[in-house]
């Protein structure tokens, strides 16, 4: 039985190389396949044509593409778009276009469902079933970045890991995507429009700082006492303490000379007394720090509810008394499910 054929773009380009000299092809020839890869987000051979047919022919016989599509795409009244994205081998996530007057914005997923157990979050009631490869995370990008250019005639300006699945434990393959993304052989975009949201893993947020990372990192953090932190975030209680946490950013701070941002929900009986925007003031300052105060996004049955006005007020409050930046994020596309904590692959049932 013959083999299956590889994936093109599991190669690297020195691995393009070999191919292309073991089979009598020039290497620069690698160099043009990788640029209609990576560059020019290609999604056959037979778009490559400044190759032969014969070199064509060639890739084809030996490669091909694991390509993803738009299972369903909805359109919310804000213009947010919501993609419901089928992979090569059936499975599915989600991904979101957010446009403002400034930006195109896409969140992107990491893993096929979770395995975190966050309470108040849609798709911690989906089984993690696998990593996303580096391509898959790249084709959420390219896929938002052309709906962007048809839809609203802007192109991608950020992306945002905050979609499906805990990014941090797809380590490897996540920031081998955003080196595609980055790269100026590849869509060319500035690490600094781009932000990892992690629950907080602190060896992993500590070998980020290690590999020099540009971009941005958020924390979903949420509560600051550590009680309340267990019972919103299992997972992330049993793995680490707020206070390995906070050592972690100090390193990451120390190393990298970068803040962070903390993504805080504020629930109706729950963190909304002044007790919890205080310890959230004292956890923020282990070092440079901005909060972004996100409206919750309802989801079925669950116990949560948003809390008042008059507590996020208080939250501001609390917190720009001792000069800590906050700001209240209102939700979009909560009309399709599109918000933050809503992804739950709908469409599936």
């Amino acid at each position: 039985m013959q083999d299956a054929k590889k994936d093109i773009r599991s190669l690297s380009q020195e691995a393009m190389i070999q191919f292309f000299e073991s089979h009598g092809e020039k290497a620069f020839r690698a160099k043009q396949v990788y640029q209609w890869l990576w560059q020019k987000a290609a999604s056959s051979f037979d778009e490559m044509t400044n190759l032969s047919k014969s070199t064509r022919a060639l890739l084809e016989t030996h490669f091909t593409f694991k390509l993803l599509e738009v299972d369903l795409m909805q359109r919310s009244k804000d213009g947010t778009i919501k993609n419901a994205v089928k992979l090569h081998d059936g499975a599915m996530v989600e991904s979101v276009l957010i446009p403002t007057e400034k930006r195109i914005t896409a969140c992107v997923s990491s893993q096929v469902g979770c395995s975190l157990d966050c309470t108040f979050c849609a798709t911690a009631s989906l089984k993690r079933m696998r990593n996303l490869d580096p391509d898959e995370i790249y084709d959420q990008v390219v896929v938002i970045d052309r709906q962007g250019r048809e839809y609203f005639d802007r192109p991608l300006t950020n992306i945002v890991f905050m979609g499906m699945g805990e990014p941090l434990l797809n380590y490897n393959n996540v920031l081998a995507a955003i080196d595609k993304i980055t790269d100026p052989k590849g869509l060319g975009m500035s690490p600094r429009r781009i932000t990892l949201s992690t629950i907080g893993v602190p060896k992993l947020i500590k070998k980020m700082a290690d590999d020099e990372v540009k971009f941005g990192l958020a924390i979903s953090l949420h509560s600051a006492i550590e009680e309340k932190r267990a019972k919103l975030m299992p997972l992330a209680h049993r793995s680490t303490t707020l206070a390995d946490l906070r050592e972690s950013l100090q390193y990451w701070y120390a190393k990298t000379g970068k803040g962070v941002t903390f993504e805080y929900v504020i629930w109706r009986g729950i963190n909304d007394q002044e007790e919890d925007a205080i310890a959230l003031a004292k956890f923020c300052g282990a070092i440079p720090t901005k909060v972004n105060i996100i409206q919750y996004n309802p989801i079925d049955n669950g116990p949560y509810t948003q809390a008042s006005q008059e507590a996020v007020d208080m939250y501001k409050r609390v917190l720009e008394d001792r000069r800590i930046i906050a700001t209240v994020r209102h939700s979009r596309g909560q009309d399709i499910d599109a918000a933050c904590g809503q992804l739950a692959n709908k469409q599936g049932e």
